[in-house]
Formats: structure tokens, sequence, C-alpha cells
């Protein structure tokens, strides 16, 4: 894992995925819009609404998955001072919150249909919320402190004591009472999602994920740039004495 830590060897590997993934991504993205549009089944209790899964689905499993992987990245630099794990993690965070946001906004869109209201404060749905809330303090936490270290370490303590927060999420409909409904299952024998469903449901989870994938190795490339201009102006102000 280590071997990779060089920013330079990152880069490499960075621009030789990035085709591959994009490439996924547009396929995916343009695969499963067709597939949406073309789909003619409309569930007997929601209506056409059932359509805002494809969207919905993926933001949500994404917006956790993101948060865990900025959790993850927030451990390994805590332990091992992996340079590139607060690099990775600050690059997820924005696109975690956007599809955290994603998630909120178009559960909300079909909450008014099923439940009379956009909003309730259910716990699935205050989770979310809190998700959010948690994406925007980490980000807050980098933009407000100007020693990389410092803020390195302050921003993966709360990652990793937020991180508490997914298992509430995940579980708050088999532990408490809530109108959101339990989890649905496209794997095993017996998955509870109409057939007619799970194919552009499935072409839209890869969708994000290769979109996921795409934006976390451009932010980071991005940030790896942004460190090296910083570095370069440091160092020239040094050796012309700070004029």
């Amino acid at each position: 894992m280590h071997k990779f830590a060089n920013p330079a060897r990152f880069n490499r590997l960075a621009n030789a995925i990035l085709p591959w993934a994009t490439g996924v991504m547009v396929i995916a993205f343009t695969y499963g819009l067709y597939l949406i549009f073309t789909n003619s089944y409309v569930d007997a209790k929601q209506g056409e609404t059932i359509a805002i899964i494809y969207i919905h689905v993926p933001a949500a499993m994404l917006s956790m998955g993101a948060y865990a992987s900025i959790a993850i990245a927030s451990f390994v630099y805590l332990v091992w001072r992996h340079p590139l794990a607060t690099i990775a993690g600050r690059a997820m965070a924005p696109i975690g919150a956007g599809l955290t946001s994603l998630a909120l906004i178009t559960g909300m869109l079909w909450g008014e249909p099923m439940w009379g209201t956009y909003w309730v404060w259910d716990a699935r749905l205050t989770g979310m919320l809190v998700l959010l809330f948690l994406y925007i303090g980490y980000m807050a936490l980098w933009s407000a402190m100007d020693d990389v270290e410092k803020a390195a370490r302050a921003t993966a303590i709360v990652a990793l004591v937020g991180a508490v927060n997914l298992p509430i999420i995940k579980y708050s409909v088999e532990w408490w009472n809530t109108l959101h409904q339990p989890a649905s299952s496209l794997l095993g024998s017996n998955p509870n999602i109409h057939p007619d469903l799970q194919t552009p449901l499935w072409v839209m989870i890869i969708a994000f994920q290769a979109y996921f994938a795409v934006m976390t190795l451009v932010g980071m490339k991005m940030e790896l740039n942004r460190r090296k201009i910083i570095a370069l102006k440091s160092a020239r102000m040094h050796s012309t004495g700070g004029q």
C-alpha cells in the first residue's frame, strides 16, 4: 500500500484507471437512462414515482459508502500516516456530500406522494441529514485550518467519530418503527424488487460507482497539484529571502 504513497506513482496509476472508469461511467449512465425511459413498469402502490429509486438508491448507497471510505482513510492516516489517505478523504468529502443531498432530495420527492409530506423526522431520514452535516463539518474543518497536519488529524478524528452514524442509518428501519420501508434486496435467490426494476437499477448503481471513482481520482490529482504548487511557491519564497 505504501508504494502508492509516492505522488508520481499514484498519478501514473490514476491516469491508467481514469479512461476506463470514465468509459464505464458514460456507458452505464447512457444505458441506464435508456432503460429507465423505456421501462414501462408502474408499481401498483407507488405508481410512476417508483422510478425515483433509480437515482435515490444508488445515491443513498454511495453517500454512506463514501463516508465509510473517508473513515477508513482517516484510520489509515492516524495509524500509518499514509500521506495519500487524507488527500483521498478530502477528495471524497464533497462527492459524498453531493450524493447525500441527492438522496435526501429524491427521498423527499418520493415521500410527498407516498406519505403526504416532503419531510418527517423518521429515523433513517434524520440519520441521512446528520450524515450531510458530518460531511459539511468535515469540509469546514479542512477549510478552517491552515496547518495541513493539524487539519488532517482533526478531520480524521471527526470522521471516525461520525462513522457511528452509519450503522444507525442502515439498521434504523429494523431497530425502530419507522415510515421508511425496509432495505431492498437485490442479491440472493429471492430479491424483493420486481424483476423489471432490477436491471436498470443495477446499471445505475454501477454508473454511480464509476462516477464516484472518477471524481475521487480527479479530486486527488487536483489536491496533489494544489499542494505541489504551494510547496513550489514556498520554496521560491525561501530561496528569494521572502521577497
